[in-house]
């Protein structure tokens, strides 16, 4: 019975690695599931840009996972916002901590990619505290993404 129960633990667990490694690779890197917005503005020229990221894009471990890549970070503030949930409103006296990425343009392709850029999020250059303009990631309204995916 224990040797039953120990390959049906091993069948689950690759199976779960498989269906896990099995999303990451469609949502990351295969050319299905996501076309890039035609708006997006990613200039090849520039080796290196600066981003802004105050969620989940501040775990190391998910930036490698997306990027393929470390991406250097420092702590910065953005004022005139403040966070709700998952995304940044304008607000006159308030702050949002976070940390600036710098990446190379195929490091914010695949960042675009994985904030589903046109769909979920909008990418808007913003000033931060200590005068460094970067690109910061904002939610589309739930009104606008309800009418943009209506035929």
């Amino acid at each position: 019975m224990t040797r039953r129960l120990l390959i049906g633990f091993f069948v689950l667990l690759i199976t779960a690695i498989a269906i896990g490694g099995g999303y990451f690779w469609y949502t990351f890197i295969s050319p299905y599931g996501y076309q890039p917005a035609e708006t997006a503005v990613i200039d090849d020229r520039v080796p290196e840009q600066d981003v802004f990221v105050y969620g989940t894009l501040r775990y190391d471990w998910l930036r490698w996972v997306i990027m393929g890549t470390p991406a250097d970070t420092r702590d910065a503030t953005l004022k005139g916002y403040r966070r709700q949930d998952l995304d940044i409103l304008p607000q006159a006296d308030a702050e949002v901590p976070g940390e600036v990425l710098t990446v190379s343009p195929d490091a914010l392709k695949a960042l675009d990619r994985y904030e589903r850029l046109g769909i979920r999020y909008t990418r808007e250059s913003v000033k931060l505290e200590d005068g460094t303009i970067a690109w910061v990631y904002r939610r589309i309204p739930e009104q606008a993404r309800a009418a943009a995916a209506q035929p």
